[in-house]
């Protein structure tokens, strides 16, 4: 049932994943990279949020988000940047790069969904927190594939705020036939073929892989943790969650969900507010508009159409609803999005 809520949410905040690079590092190295937010008009311009990943084809690195401590990556490793933080890849701790934002946005503009090469050897730009190794830098030391994946950010994205800044998944915690190995072992066969259709597979098998890490984190979470998964894991509270995400349109009071939740009214108000931090009604709101905002974007239904598909009985109460939760009417929402698609 878990698994079903997640599908249905990935659906209408439109994950998809974008635009792979295949960076072989040699010598001493680092690559700083900056906020996902200055670069997702480039990458992704349809998507209000841009996440990051790094998966270790071969060798070792350090891997940490911007002036904060990093850890030691292996081959098989992914890292994600689930909210775009700067962060920074390198052969040691310690080290920093000044990100080469103009640079970085030239090659996003000129190879553009292609897989492509990059041999980072520019000693020159390292400040290291200890001395350069005197390295051998005519084979690489590291080899990673870095992409991306983007998301619709509102008007009600409960996954998001319930991630952590990084996921690392190591190579013994993800099975022989994750998504993750296959995207790895496709992507280091597509870099070399670059075979019509090759961009496409690894955009898909990217957000599979993303499936795979939200999974892996789901598995591991504390049971004190708060937050929209987990209320996933919460007997409960996800038989709620899987009514509402299903039947949006549905009639719903507190009183008809309180016969599938097994709990009483006010039970099922605590734990709600406890771990997804609004009631059950209001977030039944908030999801209705997530659905709406979907359907005005990737379809051309009639906003009559769409108040009934999100439960309500007249476009008016709709709009009103719709654009006290956005701050826009739907129209106008749909039109600024629409010119966004196309760009």
């Amino acid at each position: 049932m878990s698994e079903d809520v997640l599908s249905g949410l990935l659906r209408r905040i439109r994950l998809r994943g974008a635009l792979f690079f295949h960076v072989e590092c040699a010598g001493t190295w680092v690559i700083e990279a900056p906020a996902s937010v200055l670069i997702s008009g480039t990458v992704l311009p349809a998507s209000e949020h841009l996440m990051e990943y790094h998966v270790v084809l071969h060798g070792t690195c350090w891997a940490g988000i911007t002036g904060e401590p990093s850890f030691e990556m292996n081959a098989g490793d992914v890292i994600l940047f689930p909210h775009g933080d700067a962060h920074v890849m390198s052969c040691a701790p310690g080290l920093r790069a000044e990100p080469d934002l103009p640079f970085l946005i030239a090659n996003l503009k000129r190879r553009a969904g292609l897989p492509f090469m990059v041999h980072q050897q520019d000693n020159k730009r390292v400040r290291p927190a200890t001395p350069h190794d005197e390295t051998d830098i005519s084979q690489p030391v590291a080899t990673l594939l870095c992409g991306f994946l983007g998301c619709d950010l509102g008007p009600f994205n409960p996954l998001l705020t319930s991630l952590p800044r990084i996921i690392h998944a190591r190579a013994s915690e993800l099975s022989e036939n994750s998504w993750t190995g296959q995207l790895a072992r496709l992507a280091q066969a597509e870099s070399g073929a670059r075979r019509p259709g090759g961009e496409a597979v690894l955009e898909r098998m990217s957000e599979m892989m993303f499936v795979d890490l939200i999974r892996l984190y789901l598995s591991t979470m504390p049971k004190t943790q708060t937050g929209w998964l987990a209320a996933l894991k919460d007997r409960h509270l996800s038989r709620v969650l899987s009514l509402m995400h299903s039947q949006p349109a549905e009639a719903w009071t507190l009183e008809k969900l309180l016969s599938h939740a097994g709990l009483s009214r006010s039970a099922l108000q605590e734990r709600f507010v406890e771990l997804i931090g609004r009631p059950p009604m209001q977030y039944l709101r908030c999801w209705r508009m997530q659905v709406a905002s979907n359907l005005l974007v990737e379809s051309n239904a009639k906003l009559a159409t769409i108040a009934h598909k999100v439960g309500y009985e007249s476009e008016e109460a709709f709009s009103r609803s719709f654009k006290r939760a956005v701050g826009q009417a739907p129209a106008t929402w749909r039109r600024e999005r629409s010119f966004h698609e196309l760009r």
